[in-house]
């Protein structure tokens, strides 16, 4: 971290912002007295190099990836001072959210970034995640709650009542209704009648992806191995004549299913195939007439208990694939080139 010249920002914060603030490097503050107690908003002043802006302020306590969204849409709804954001949490994919639509911010973990004409002032802490208290824990969108907000995400469009959920996603009624309490308190996903008529729309399908792909990435068993083939698309028919022979539940995904889906110039060193968590790597070997390996593997088994990864995955022609919404998921996960073939799949394909 380069060490930025001071910005000195003047406002009526509140304890806790002063806190944040102070405790970040380069920041100089001054704090005022507050014209309306109670209220998060409030203007600041920022001075840097002999230039000064003023920010309205928005005060929280866990910005995510949907509250990085509520908030770019109130700048783009209400658009005046530059919005300025200290937040006690902030998580990585709301930080970037926030800085791809010039939203200031500043939280407790010392993260910064300033952009503003004559000024930019950026850091990235370093400090782990604290956990904040709270009444409970929100309902984390991975496992099987992470198949609910896949069944909303595939039928965007929908008007879902509760049961509908629980038998799309094949979880129990009372987990899909926490998960959409969870989504409507996030501000993504809105209740409209009452009763046994009250159902749920999705209202920002960009801002719940991002959630989603923010909490729901799994950290599979991992099972590597060899399979002799020319190609990898050889290698892909093999898969699929043997897996389908055997009648091993499986799913392609990574590389090798975005090939089929969302062509992207890239090579498929690697095929990955999510199976079910009650097969042995013996079977898992015999099935595709593969040989286990320490190194230089062109097949990967991935396996997690409970199976969710292969809810809702969708058949294209003898094979079955991720759903798009796992596969994006799985592709953020993988350091060679991954992300770029996750934001080409949802360019190409999911298209928000």
């Amino acid at each position: 971290m380069n060490k930025p010249s001071t910005v000195k920002i003047e406002g009526p914060f509140e304890a806790d912002a002063l806190r944040i603030l102070r405790d970040t490097p380069g920041i100089s503050v001054i704090s005022r007295e507050r014209k309306q107690a109670g209220n998060h908003k409030a203007e600041a002043t920022v001075r840097f190099a002999g230039t000064r802006a003023n920010l309205t302020v928005e005060v929280k306590r866990r910005v995510n990836a949907a509250t990085a969204w509520q908030l770019v849409h109130k700048l783009l709804e209400h658009p005046g001072a530059p919005l300025f954001v200290i937040a006690a949490e902030t998580t990585a994919e709301a930080r970037q959210i926030l800085q791809n639509h010039g939203v200031a911010l500043v939280d407790g973990l010392r993260n910064a970034h300033i952009a503003l004409p004559g000024l930019f002032f950026h850091i990235e802490g370093h400090r782990p995640l604290r956990r904040l208290k709270s009444d409970g824990p929100p309902t984390r969108l991975s496992g099987k709650s992470a198949v609910a907000v896949q069944a909303l995400l595939l039928n965007p469009n929908r008007a879902w009542q509760v049961h509908e959920v629980a038998r799309e996603a094949r979880i129990s009624p009372g987990l899909a209704h926490r998960v959409l309490a969870r989504l409507q308190a996030e501000g993504i996903v809105a209740a409209e009648g009452s009763g046994p008529n009250r159902v749920r729309r999705v209202t920002n399908p960009t801002a719940l992806l991002d959630l989603y792909a923010e909490e729901s990435a799994a950290v599979p068993i991992r099972t590597i191995a060899y399979a002799l083939a020319q190609t990898p698309q050889e290698l892909i028919k093999r898969l699929e004549t043997n897996l389908g022979r055997d009648g091993l539940e499986y799913a392609l995904t990574g590389a090798a299913a975005a090939s089929l889906v969302a062509p992207f110039v890239t090579a498929i060193p690697i095929t990955e195939v999510w199976v079910t968590a009650n097969k042995a790597r013996e079977e898992l070997y015999e099935g595709v007439q593969a040989k286990p390996v320490t190194s230089g593997p062109n097949i990967v088994f991935l396996q997690t208990n409970g199976d969710a990864p292969l809810a809702l995955r969708e058949r294209t022609k003898e094979l079955w694939l991720v759903n798009r919404f796992q596969l994006y998921t799985d592709l953020r996960r993988d350091p060679r080139r991954g992300q770029e073939q996750a934001d080409h799949l949802r360019r190409m394909v999911i298209k928000f």
